[in-house]
């Protein structure tokens, strides 16, 4: 982790919840879940992990910073795609075990699939399915915001 960003040590519930000091409390597997949104319309545009060094980078860089669990490894985001995160504020939760990214897009989207947001499909609520059969997913978004071909190459 980085030798400028120090995160305080757990304390007291008061301290955890009502204190003025960083003190993140990462899962067992050292990750905090991330929820991040567009700073100006309040969308959501995904949520990610964050290890202790992803945060710390985060906050140096001014830039979204996460861990990937696939990968097992930072992953600054945007650094291959150009679509770069802007983080115009970081919030923790009250108990510090959760961080709300507010961020600014550079570029037409976030999602590796294309689309602006991460969120591009809803589940039906009230409407029971046909018999035997799975939950179709409904699309929110008309069409994708890039090509992901184009931004990341051919997987």
């Amino acid at each position: 982790m980085s030798s400028q960003v120090i995160f305080a040590e757990r304390g007291d519930k008061r301290q955890v919840e009502q204190g003025d000091r960083l003190a993140p409390k990462f899962n067992a597997d050292g990750l905090l879940p991330v929820v991040t949104t567009d700073y100006a319309t309040g969308e959501v545009l995904m949520q990610a992990w964050m290890n202790a060094e992803a945060l710390a980078r985060t906050i140096e860089l001014g830039e979204a910073v996460y861990w990937s669990r696939s990968r097992q490894e930072l992953w600054h985001k945007g650094a291959t795609s150009g679509l770069v995160q802007k983080v115009r504020e970081l919030r923790v939760d009250c108990d510090q075990d959760a961080v709300w990214l507010r961020v600014d897009v550079v570029g037409e989207g976030c999602c590796h699939v294309g689309y602006r947001s991460c969120f591009y499909r809803r589940v039906p609520l009230g409407e029971p399915a046909a018999a035997g059969a799975p939950v179709r997913l409904e699309l929110t978004e008309d069409e994708k915001a890039f090509d992901p071909e184009k931004v990341y190459g051919k997987k």
